[in-house]
């Protein structure tokens, strides 16, 4: 399998999901917004490992927004470790909430969340969501790389309908719409306060813009990037055959890709460690030693030569992941990154051995850019 077919068929299904899923989506987003705007909360859940780093990622986009002036969503990801889904889903759900289910073996929480009330939003067949949007292809990667785009287009442009508050279920207020410092999330909109199908058609063809920067985003990365994610997997290979181990490590939602690209190699038979995993750890060297240090003091405990180290950071400039970087050259591991930007310092001071740039300044487009670059990665590796 090379880079280049890889990358085709990723085009030709992002085109064709959100072609046929626009609409839809433009849909769920009004609905998403009146149940937020009512105090409902999103609450995403998944049991596979794969389907758990999704829950875990778009909760941390409606919670933390990383856009200024969006405002933080209610939000909380469910996983496994939290015992039967459906049974925490019952616990927690409420009416005005969203329920978003991740992966085919939930299906009983989707059930759960609908007779409590919820929005139901699901990913896969037969699901018994309200809401199914079920990519057009088998692949597992390519599906999870659209979801992840779907639900970051939600949450961006959920926030629409807020700055047209007359148009949610029980508002009554009519002020004129200003996008702002934020139009750039939706720049079809004009000043409509009153016609919800103008609005929606506005969202809807936001959607395939956006769905059209992260094809060409993603092409950027393959294909610039061709020679050294070739490179990189045979590096890796040669590690895992020599009984080396990769550590992946990111912060929030790279902390969520990080989380989904070692549940992949270990899938396929490879050792792995998720520095991002263990929240005892975490806490204890943020509050005791500082934030920069939190995967540095991993790389002590867990790396060594022989090894390899994967950073995925959307600036290529946040201090816990230039120490970690620095700290596993010094112990001889190798060393691979993904950033977004210009590769910010991790590219112009050279702090990784195999560097992986998109280029784009939205922090949604590069995530979803890296996702088709690691599970590019994984695929090569084998």
């Amino acid at each position: 399998m090379t880079v280049a077919a890889l990358l085709a068929e990723r085009t030709e299904c992002n085109a064709r999901f959100f072609g046929e899923s626009a609409d839809r989506l433009a849909r769920v987003c009004h609905l998403m917004a009146e149940r937020f705007a009512r105090g409902g909360r999103l609450i995403a859940f998944g049991r596979s490992p794969a389907a758990r780093s999704d829950a875990r990622h778009v909760a941390v986009e409606f919670v933390h927004p990383v856009i200024v002036g969006k405002r933080a969503l209610p939000a909380i990801g469910l996983a496994g470790e939290g015992g039967d889904i459906a049974a925490q889903v019952a616990l927690i759900a409420a009416p005005d909430d969203i329920a978003m289910g991740f992966g085919a073996d939930c299906d009983g929480a989707v059930a759960v969340a609908r007779g409590r009330g919820c929005l139901t939003i699901a990913f896969s067949p037969g699901s018994d969501a309200e809401w199914e949007f079920d990519p057009p292809v088998s692949d597992p990667y390519i599906r999870q790389e659209l979801v992840e785009t779907l639900y970051h287009v939600l949450w961006e442009l959920v926030h629409v309908f807020f700055e047209h508050r007359g148009l949610l279920e029980g508002r009554s207020e009519r002020r004129v719409h200003d996008a702002g410092a934020s139009s750039f999330l939706y720049p079809f909109l004009d000043e409509r306060e009153s016609d919800l199908d103008a609005v929606l058609e506005d969202v809807r063809r936001s959607v395939l813009m956006k769905a059209e920067e992260v094809g060409a985003l993603r092409e950027q990365t393959l294909t610039d990037n061709a020679a050294v994610l070739a490179d990189t997997a045979g590096v890796l290979r040669e590690t895992f055959e020599r009984g080396g181990k990769l550590l992946a490590l990111g912060n929030g939602g790279s902390a969520t890709d990080a989380m989904d690209v070692v549940a992949d190699l270990r899938a396929g038979g490879h050792p792995a460690i998720d520095l991002t995993e263990d929240s005892g750890i975490l806490t204890a060297i943020a509050n005791d030693v500082g934030v920069e240090a939190i995967f540095s003091r991993q790389v002590i405990a867990y790396g060594g030569p022989g090894d390899a180290l994967l950073a995925l950071s959307t600036s290529g400039n946040s201090g816990n992941v230039i120490h970690a970087l620095a700290e596993a050259r010094r112990r001889g591991l190798v060393t691979i990154a993904l950033v977004g930007y210009d590769g910010g310092r991790v590219a112009s001071e050279e702090l990784a051995d195999h560097v992986v740039i998109t280029r784009s300044e939205h922090i949604p487009r590069i995530q979803e850019a890296q996702a088709s670059a690691y599970h590019a990665l994984v695929e090569l590796v084998g």
